[in-house]
């Protein structure tokens, strides 16, 4: 199993509410600038995309490359996160 970063580890903790977009896995300051200037400002808007790609890792990180200029390792950081949520949530 890959390790995980102490961010990603605090997000997939508990329940996501009203997190901002850059308390996901991945997104720092200016990832999360671009999210929210793209209508993402919250964790579960970001959630909701990766809902809506079916949980699809490919789709994902092509989504967030797109939405935002995330490189390789930030998308699949995000999506590991978005994924071990909903295992842990949904």
């Amino acid at each position: 199993m890959s390790s995980t970063s102490q961010k990603h580890r605090n997000f997939v903790a508990e329940p996501m509410g009203e997190k901002p977009v850059t308390e996901l896995a991945g997104v720092g300051e200016v990832l999360g600038k671009r999210l929210e200037t793209g209508g993402f400002d919250k964790a579960y808007v970001v959630l909701g995309q990766f809902l809506v790609l079916k949980k699809d890792k490919e789709l994902f990180q092509e989504w967030m490359k797109d939405a935002c200029s995330a490189n390789s390792k930030q998308s699949a950081d995000c999506y590991q996160c978005l994924k071990d949520w909903c295992d842990e949530f949904l």
